[in-house]
């Protein structure tokens, strides 16, 4: 009893102990914080203290770290280990309370109450309501904002630098519908010709009557067959869409992925040669959309934003999540789109009044080089090498070597393809090489543009092997 005593008494001592310290440490601090706040109103009323300057004086570096001279060397040490217990970026408390009292800086306090004054307090306290109704106006001002930039700046800006000075809208009308009868009847019984531009009925001198421009011209008429064009596009995407929808739970994202790179094939393959300047038009219109979309549906913009986000959710891979933008079908557009714009800064235009600059009178292979590459090569090249794959490259990313010869020998065919349908159409720009000599070049086109997919495992391949590619046929003069 009497040990269990002591040890209850030995116990007590030390917690006594203890406390006595802590509390001997915290009034050491106040102690410590009270003589700093007095020395830091002396030196406020130009008070001569110790290795201290006046307030009108300038602070030197050394003088900002002095400790003053007058402290004991506890005082020191205590205002060391407090120095260093300060968040970083923030001054000691001594000369804080210095540089405070001269004016050399504002208080603490008043930042918190200017950053808590700025909070936007009223947005926080919306009911879901009233949330919904912000959002739409938001909405609508974007809307309108982005209206009024198309219609007014790049309208101006499309009329003076593309159309001779033209109407866009005008311009247009005449582009697609120029060549119907009763739509030519109209224009001119409302004398709307200074809007709407008619196309001529006379032919440009300096165009070839190819089999393929007879038709376009004297059968369809060039307006008609873009028009033709635009129906042969629609009904792709829809079937195109169908099988997809079809897929959905069939098959695995990278295959239902590539069902829109056949897309691409089935739409501007046969289409590119017919009208160049027309394709690569929609191109870039089809660029400007997809952009504007995924801008509205990444800040979540209503209406558009929930049912693309829901649209696009099966068909992205981890490329799409790096950011807020999804890239997949941009990138597609693009890698497709490059080397017909490339190779159409390339060749010569011609074209009638009000269309100057709007047709060519050749053709090359290297204006569907982003097609063959992108649409043919890189499908060909991920589900042969996903199905049949088993010999790996050295290198980190996982392609196969299979993949690889499948995208080799789809770029070859889809190079094969277009020259059968550029010499149907009698379009100039054949290379005039015999098919054996043809097939090899574009098979070494096609074997350096296979190696630069597999190696390329760290970027969009759906850019830069396009371009790899096209720069190959000119090269090479495929």
């Amino acid at each position: 009893m009497g040990g269990m005593l002591a040890k209850i008494n030995l116990s007590r001592a030390r917690r006594d102990s203890s406390d006595s310290d802590e509390f001997q440490h915290v009034a050491h601090q106040k102690e410590h914080r009270k003589s700093s706040r007095s020395e830091a109103k002396a030196v406020g009323a130009n008070g001569a203290v110790p290795g201290s300057r006046s307030v009108g004086d300038k602070f030197s570096v050394d003088d900002i770290v002095q400790i003053p001279s007058h402290r004991s060397i506890g005082n020191i040490g205590f205002a060391r280990k407090e120095q260093s217990r300060q968040r970083r970026n923030t001054l000691p408390i001594y000369l804080a309370d210095t540089l405070r009292s001269s004016g050399l800086v504002h208080s603490v306090h008043w930042f918190k109450s200017r950053s808590l004054s700025t909070r936007p307090k009223s947005f926080l306290s919306l009911t879901s309501a009233q949330a919904t109704v912000l959002k739409w106006i938001y909405a609508l001002y974007v809307y309108l904002v982005v209206a009024a930039i198309v219609a007014f700046p790049i309208r101006r800006y499309i009329s003076q630098w593309s159309l001779q000075g033209n109407e866009p809208i005008g311009w247009a009308l005449g582009y697609l519908f120029g060549d119907i009868p009763a739509f030519r009847l109209q224009i001119i019984m409302w004398n709307l010709e200074g809007w709407i531009c008619l196309p001529s009925r006379t032919l440009d001198p300096a165009l070839q009557m190819c089999p393929g421009e007879q038709f376009r011209r004297c059968f369809l008429g060039s307006a008609n067959t873009r028009l033709m064009i635009c129906a042969y596009c629609i009904a792709s995407i829809i079937a195109g869409l169908l099988i997809v929808f079809r897929l959905r739970v069939l098959v695995e994202v990278d295959t239902r992925r590539k069902v829109f790179h056949g897309m691409m094939v089935v739409m501007f393959l046969p289409t590119v040669f017919l009208d160049p300047p027309f394709t690569a038009l929609a191109f870039a219109l089809i660029l400007a959309i997809f952009l504007l979309l995924d801008l509205f549906r990444a800040s979540q913009l209503p209406p558009v934003s929930k049912p693309l986000t829901y649209f696009l959710a099966p068909y992205v891979d981890g490329r799409d999540h790096r950011g807020p933008i999804i890239v997949s079908h941009i990138f597609l557009l693009i890698g497709c789109a490059i080397p017909t714009w490339l190779s159409l800064a390339a060749t010569a235009r011609i074209g009638t009044v009000p269309f100057e600059g709007w047709d060519v009178a050749t053709r090359d292979l290297s204006m569907v080089t982003g097609i063959v590459c992108v649409g043919m090569g890189d499908a060909a090249a991920s589900l042969i090498g996903r199905r049949y794959g088993r010999r790996r490259w050295p290198w980190s990313g996982g392609k196969s070597v299979e993949g690889s010869i499948a995208f080799a020998v789809a770029v070859v065919l889809g190079l094969g393809t277009a020259r059968a349908w550029l010499l149907i159409g009698g379009w100039k720009g054949d290379s005039g090489d015999s098919w054996p000599l043809m097939l090899g070049k574009a098979a070494i086109a096609a074997g350096i543009s296979s190696m630069t997919e597999a190696v390329l495992t760290g970027a969009n391949d759906n850019t830069v092997v396009p371009l790899i590619l096209w720069l190959l046929v000119r090269g090479l003069r495929v």
